[in-house]
C-alpha cells in the first residue's frame, strides 16, 4: 500500500467534537453506511464479526433519550447526564461487542476487535468531514435499557455510542498524551 500523508497528518490532527457541538444537517443513510463500511475493516481474528451496529436517528433518538430519562427516575441516575447527548446530536450509533463461542478466537480478541470497530467508526465520520464523538456513561452499562430499548441479547454490550452531525462552534483542543512518559525503547 502506498505512503498517505494527508491521513497520516488526519491521525496526527484527529480531534473529537462535543455532543453539545453537533448539528444538523445529518449524514444521511449512504453517508452513513460509507462511513459504516469503513468502520468494521477492523482486525477480526477468525473472521468471527463479535460486534454490531445500532444508528439511532429522528424519532428514535427522542424515544432512546425519553426511556433514559424515565429509567432515571426509577434508578436515582442522572437523567440529564444520561439523556443529554442523545437530544443534542443528530445521529447516535450504538457499538455493540456480541462475543462468540469460538474454541480459536478468546473473548478479549474479540473485545479489542469491537473496540477497534469504535475508533474506526469515529475516525470515519470525522474523515468524512462530520463532527463526532465517542461517549458511554451510564445507559450505556444499564442492563434495562440494553435490553429493552436496544434489544441486547444477554451475551451483548456497548462498547459506546458515537455521535454524529455537523461540527458548530470551536472544538477546544486538550492536552496530549507526553510519549517521553508513557513509551519504553528497548533497542
Amino acid at each position: 500500500m502506498p505512503a498517505s500523508p494527508e491521513a497520516a497528518e488526519f491521525l496526527l490532527t484527529r480531534r473529537s467534537r462535543p455532543a453539545r457541538l453537533l448539528g444538523l444537517p445529518e449524514p444521511d443513510r449512504e453517508a452513513l453506511t460509507r462511513i459504516m463500511t469503513a468502520a468494521v475493516r477492523v482486525p477480526d481474528h477468525g473472521k468471527l464479526e463479535p460486534w454490531r451496529l445500532i444508528v439511532l436517528r429522528g424519532v428514535a433518538l427522542g424515544r432512546f433519550a425519553k426511556a433514559i430519562r424515565e429509567r432515571a427516575e426509577e434508578t436515582g441516575e442522572d437523567a440529564e447526564k444520561g439523556a443529554l447527548a442523545f437530544e443534542q446530536a443528530p445521529v447516535a450509533i450504538a457499538v455493540v461487542a456480541s462475543p462468540v463461542e469460538s474454541d480459536k478466537i478468546p473473548q478479549i480478541e474479540q473485545t479489542l476487535s469491537a473496540g477497534g470497530v469504535a475508533l474506526s467508526l469515529l475516525n470515519a465520520a470525522l474523515a468524512e468531514g462530520w463532527g463526532a464523538n465517542w461517549l458511554t456513561g451510564w445507559p450505556a452499562y444499564d442492563v434495562d435499557l440494553r435490553e429493552k430499548e436496544l434489544g441486547l441479547a444477554d451475551h451483548e454490550w456497548i462498547v459506546g455510542f458515537i455521535y454524529i452531525g455537523t461540527g458548530v462552534g470551536e472544538v477546544p483542543d486538550r492536552p496530549r498524551p507526553d510519549l517521553d512518559k508513557i513509551v519504553t525503547w528497548r533497542d
